[in-house]
């Protein structure tokens, strides 16, 4: 029987918006992935200015992904004592989840900082990684990244011009790079759109933005 496929979309959630909706969906969709689990930030390693309450965090993803019986969310960083390290989170989730396949989402700018993420090597002996490219993306940039061999960094300008998926080997497990839509939407401009009182409608569901106004958020 085949193992269950979790993709794990990690981040601070501050507040979530389409974007995130939108990239789950795809690679939910685009590599066959039985559920996206939606994984908040408990206690991130570096501050983080403006940084909602993990409650509110937790609800506001909770609230996005209602209607989506696919999608689901962990409070999983909330019972790991210290810094909300990626690699103890994963360690926790691979236990919890024993017997599926799990996948873990980033986006480019997030794999090109790996070096200087805590026990790296940990995401590559427990999880395959889904590295998210949203045109227009720099090959120049990816193919320095110490993850890749030369041969890698070939198929991986490949996708420059006709390929929208690329599986690297090479390590325990895998690093998928996939093509993905360019939204480009972020949680800080949608928290300075807040505090200027503007218009954040179809930046994020209705019922977050409600939820937002409701609680006095990003204010």
């Amino acid at each position: 029987m085949a193992l269950k496929k979790i993709g794990l979309y990690g981040g601070t959630f501050n507040p979530i918006h389409v974007g995130h909706l939108r990239s789950a969906e795809e690679v939910m969709e685009i590599l066959g992935m039985d559920e996206i689990l939606f994984v908040p930030s408990f206690n991130p390693p570096f501050p983080k200015r403006g940084l909602a309450s993990f409650r509110h965090r937790l609800n506001m993803v909770k609230i996005a992904i209602r209607d989506n019986p696919s999608f689901g969310v962990s409070d999983i960083e909330s019972g790991i004592p210290g810094k909300s390290f990626t690699a103890h989170t994963i360690e926790e989730l691979n236990r919890k989840l024993h017997g599926c396949r799990l996948y873990f989402i980033m986006g480019a700018d997030t794999f090109l900082d790996l070096p200087g993420w805590y026990k790296p090597d940990r995401l590559f002996a427990l999880v395959d990684l889904v590295v998210m490219l949203r045109p227009p993306f720099d090959i120049a940039q990816l193919k320095q990244s110490p993850f890749l061999d030369s041969n890698q960094q070939e198929r991986l300008a490949a996708m420059k011009q006709r390929i929208k998926i690329s599986v690297v080997s090479g390590f325990k497990k895998k690093v998928i790079f996939l093509k993905t839509t360019l939204l480009d939407i972020s949680a800080t401009n949608i928290r300075t759109l807040i505090k200027k009182g503007r218009s954040v409608k179809y930046l994020l569901p209705q019922r977050v933005e409600s939820y937002i106004i409701s609680n006095k958020l990003y204010h």
